[in-house]
């Protein structure tokens, strides 16, 4: 596999080969919680909002969450990384990269209704936060081409009726994930957060609506990354690391 400037391949999760770009957001702790938060059965078609490399469709796929992936991605040089990721490790398979402004994404990019959505979305305003030198990773994190409501709104246009949509997000914009979720008819089902240590606050949460559901929100039991006052894993991360499910 030929690689651009700056480029370089990693072996991750699964014995995934991801190619990833130093100009851009690289595979962490957010991507792999989410691809592990994720419920889904084999048949099921899914699609990825803002995939960056598409190491989450490549972890769900692997773990057989889904029998068919899109992946849409905005940034044209991130997509090209997305489809060679694709090729590197699932030639011939059913994962699909669109190179798109989910804001303009309808079923028919994606063949008609799908089971389930999930994404990693920019958390950070478009006027707020330290803009990144980089372009790539300013559009990664950074609300520029659509917010949290925009990514809502694309699930709702996308699943089926009862589908779900998992989002990794940060606890300080809870608020407003929740207000975009519930305006868009997607109720928040099963919530966790996820804290550096028992000690902290919680730094990431993690999240599944389904369309068109009744209200009723399962609160999870926090997860902890590392044992207080350590570096090491607690078992339950270990667990999950290993390859195991949330």
């Amino acid at each position: 596999m030929d690689l651009r400037e700056n480029e370089r391949i990693n072996v991750v999760n699964d014995n995934i080969k991801l190619i990833e770009s130093k100009e851009s957001l690289t595979f962490g702790t957010d991507a792999y919680l989410l691809s592990a938060f994720i419920q889904g059965k084999g048949n099921a078609r899914a699609v990825e909002l803002g995939a960056g490399s598409g190491i989450i469709s490549l972890l769900a796929f692997n773990r057989k969450k889904c029998q068919q992936v899109y992946e849409i991605e905005v940034q044209e040089a991130i997509a090209d990384i997305a489809k060679r990721n694709v090729e590197l490790n699932f030639p011939g398979n059913n994962i699909s990269v669109i190179c798109k402004d989910l804001r303009d994404v309808t079923v028919l990019d994606t063949g008609g209704e799908v089971d389930m959505v999930f994404s990693n979305p920019p958390y950070m305003k478009s006027s707020s936060g330290k803009l990144n030198g980089s372009e790539s990773k300013t559009i990664s994190r950074h609300e520029i081409f659509g917010d949290i409501n925009d990514f809502c709104a694309c699930a709702k246009r996308l699943l089926k009726f009862g589908g779900s949509f998992y989002v990794v997000y940060r606890p300080d914009r809870l608020a407003d994930l929740i207000y975009a979720l519930k305006s868009n008819n997607l109720e928040p089902k099963r919530l966790q957060f996820v804290h550096s240590n028992p000690d902290t606050p919680p730094s990431i949460l993690l999240i599944q609506a389904k369309l068109g559901s009744k209200s009723g929100l399962i609160v999870e039991k926090p997860l902890y990354i590392y044992k207080s006052g350590s570096l090491e894993y607690t078992e339950q991360y270990k667990k999950i690391y290993e390859g195991n499910d949330i």
